[in-house]
């Protein structure tokens, strides 16, 4: 049986997260998800977020839930695919990469490094309650 990681909450669907260079408060904003197929682009997963009202996108490399299938059995669900890239987008605001592009395009290296990240902050924080 196909079984997805189950969350109970949704941390990065709207989140507020300090950006390291103007040391403002920027709110991100889930907007819309779309699986996007190109004839001259790579094929993936685009996330949207608004971050203060100006779009940002999020493309999630396909051949990153054929990896994670094959690593655990287990798939990435469209809620999983939007906390990956709300944490992808947390991760580069607090850095510094953040709000200078439109397009954050993820590898699969990067886009299972999230996810991982993700699955941990849930198991923390369910053995928490």
């Amino acid at each position: 049986m196909d079984r997805g990681v189950r969350y109970s909450f949704r941390v990065y669907e709207d989140f507020r997260v300090l950006d390291r260079w103007s040391k403002k408060e920027v709110h991100c904003i889930y907007q819309a998800l779309i699986v996007a197929i190109a004839t001259r682009h790579a094929d993936a997963v685009d996330i949207k977020f608004l971050v203060d009202g100006r779009p940002v996108w999020i493309a999630l490399p396909h051949p990153a839930w054929v990896e994670y299938k094959n690593r655990t059995g287990k798939a990435i669900t469209d809620p999983l695919a939007i906390e990956i890239a709300g944490h992808y987008l947390k991760a580069a605001l607090e850095s510094g990469e953040g709000l200078g592009q439109e397009m954050y395009s993820l590898t699969v290296g990067q886009t299972l490094q999230h996810l991982e990240a993700v699955v941990a902050e849930h198991t923390l924080a369910t053995q928490r309650t």
